[in-house]
């Protein structure tokens, strides 16, 4: 529950209620959580628990998620989310909870047989998952604020010279700051989640609203795509490659023509650059290999050929007759 809870602050604490819906990520965080606790469960028992829920704050008839195209749809919809989360969290899904340290600070204070005082901490510490402290502060610092405030509204005092706090590395501004995130939590009022998705989704249809117009006015693009998919948005071809200039093979061949004039005339020899970049414009011809077969050698040159290879056998030889003689 607590990992759900984190990972759900940290999507939201980057992307907008109004784009993704609120009850789709927090099903694809308790599934993820699932994994990441080794507690892994199917994406049917999430949707079951959800639908139970739904049906319960309606007070509608209790009964299983119905396996139709609705079922699947939305079966669909928590798997992309939750890729999507992973996405956006860059797959940094480590949560730290100050469950276990809220339990040996209190041992360290020799506070830990006071039950009353573990169980408020403990109490303060859930609460605080409702609000984005744990994205603000490390897990040490909110175990050191729940203990701060217990003791604060059970009058128990602890040891002040020097203060308790600054032995866990919390600083007093930390924890006045967390204590007055948790007290604001019970000032809010209720709401229902019927309410609220109904408010979400009127600020839904007035930025589709707003976008749909300035599309028509044209100050947005028509390759642009709206955010609340899933998928990234097509990058549109370079403009460099359409810049390109071909010169015709005409001039080209003209150019061609002339460099070769002006170096036969001999009234202007051309540098090796300019030469460089006539070869480049206009590539030479292929030069035809005349083959052994078809070629003919000339009557002395093949008797030459032979007269030295005889004589580079009789070297060879030479030193073999020697040493039998």
């Amino acid at each position: 529950m607590a990992t759900a809870q984190i990972l759900f602050h940290r999507f939201f604490y980057c992307k907008s209620f109004v784009r993704y819906c609120a009850e789709t990520v927090a099903m694809a965080c308790l599934q993820l959580a699932s994994k990441i606790e080794e507690e892994p469960r199917r994406v049917r028992d999430v949707l079951n628990v959800f639908h139970h829920l739904r049906d319960a704050a309606g007070d509608r008839c209790r009964g299983p998620m119905l396996l139709d195209d609705s079922y699947v749809s939305r079966k669909s919809d928590v798997i992309k989310a939750e890729r999507r989360v992973l996405k956006e969290l860059g797959f940094c899904v480590h949560v730290k909870h100050p469950h276990k340290v809220i339990v040996m600070y209190l041992q360290v204070l020799e506070c830990e047989k006071n039950t009353r005082l573990l169980q408020m901490s403990w109490n303060y510490m859930n609460d605080s998952l409702r609000t984005d402290v744990f994205l603000r502060f490390s897990a040490e610092t909110v175990a050191c604020a729940c203990i701060f405030l217990s003791a604060r509204v059970l009058q128990i005092p602890l040891p002040d010279r020097p203060p308790w706090f600054l032995l866990f590395g919390a600083s007093e501004e930390d924890l006045m700051e967390i204590s007055g995130c948790v007290l604001r939590l019970y000032t809010l009022q209720c709401e229902s989640l019927a309410a609220l998705l109904q408010t979400v989704e009127e600020m839904r249809s007035v930025l589709d609203t707003q976008y749909n117009s300035s599309k028509q006015a044209g100050l947005v693009s028509g390759t642009e795509t709206p955010t609340d998919g899933f998928s990234p948005a097509s990058k549109a071809a370079s403009p460099a490659e359409n810049q390109k200039n071909h010169d015709s093979p005409l001039s080209r061949l003209a150019l061609k023509n002339a460099c070769r004039k002006i170096t036969r005339d001999g009234r202007k020899r051309l540098s090796r650059s300019d030469e460089r970049r006539c070869d480049r414009c206009v590539p030479s011809p292929p030069r035809r290999r005349r083959s052994r077969s078809v070629s003919s050698p000339s009557p002395g040159h093949t008797h030459s050929h032979r007269q030295q290879r005889s004589e580079r056998e009789r070297a060879r030889r030479k030193p073999y007759s020697t040493h039998r003689r």
